[in-house]
């Protein structure tokens, strides 16, 4: 049930949050500021709105079927077959369901392709994106996994962790739609906070993921190419954050409470 509910926790998410996050793409791949971003969007036309919503709905409702369901498998089985203490288990559990979802990398790099304007004379799908991508070998669908890797692992180890501690800060809630608005803002919560803190991974990530064919660049070499680009200041790398954190808010306040609904009643 948990893989069930991580599914259509995300289904929902991906649905409402499409839009915001394809702003924030273009801001993370082109430094623009969020009315510039908007603008270019409007331009592209109400058809070319949801362009790319195939494969992160394919790859986050699986993704994150795979971040709760292993989290509990793995917990289970490192608990049975360990004497180490429960934060040790559950933050390796959570390490390796982050790493494991690594493996859908392939549909993260075909979303970049698509949202990116340079490529809509390219492909017009998704099938059409993997299909050119196929030219290039297998190791042209991962490209960008060591950012992929960097983010999956802690952020899934701080969420599980944090999620409990959070929520016990909150008012005690005393009925359904209270235990609801509590999920949603611990969600919401940690979502924007770890959002936030990898972001700029996540920026080298869109950048690498953005290439077709060509030299495979190491993280750190991107990583300063961005930073000479930007005029080496800190605050250009967090352009767009600030979108990022609202729509983390929603997107992770909506994952988490769906989650923990759908499991009450299953």
């Amino acid at each position: 049930k948990h893989y069930l509910c991580g599914y259509c926790a995300a289904f929902t998410n991906i649905a409402v949050t499409f839009p915001i996050h394809k702003v924030l793409f273009r801001q993370q791949l082109y430094g623009l500021k969020t009315k510039d971003a908007v603008h270019q969007l409007q331009k592209d036309g109400i058809r070319n709105l949801y362009r790319g919503i195939l494969p992160p709905l394919m790859q986050k409702t699986t993704t994150l079927a795979l971040m709760f369901g292993l989290y509990e498998d793995f917990s289970s089985l490192l608990h049975s077959h360990t004497s180490a203490p429960e934060l040790l288990t559950r933050s390796m559990a959570a390490v390796l369901a982050g790493t494991t979802e690594a493996v859908l990398t392939p549909f993260e790099r075909v979303q970049t392709l698509l949202q990116d304007y340079k490529h809509h004379d390219k492909f017009t799908n998704t099938y059409q994106a993997f299909k050119v991508l196929k030219v290039y070998g297998m190791r042209e669908y991962y490209r960008g996994l060591v950012p992929i890797l960097l983010r999956n692992g802690p952020s899934n180890a701080l969420f599980f962790g944090l999620r409990g501690p959070i929520k016990q800060c909150l008012p005690e809630a005393t009925s359904y739609s209270t235990h609801l608005v509590n999920d949603f803002i611990c969600g919401g919560l940690l979502g924007a906070m770890l959002g936030f803190l990898f972001f700029p991974v996540n920026v080298v990530k869109t950048r690498m993921q953005a290439q077709i064919g060509g030299e495979f660049q190491s993280f750190p070499k991107v990583f300063v190419k961005i930073w000479l680009e930007r005029d080496r200041k800190l605050i250009h790398l967090f352009r767009g954050a600030h979108l990022n954190y609202h729509r983390s808010v929603l997107s992770w306040g909506i994952i988490n409470a769906t989650y923990e609904f759908l499991l009450k009643l299953l």
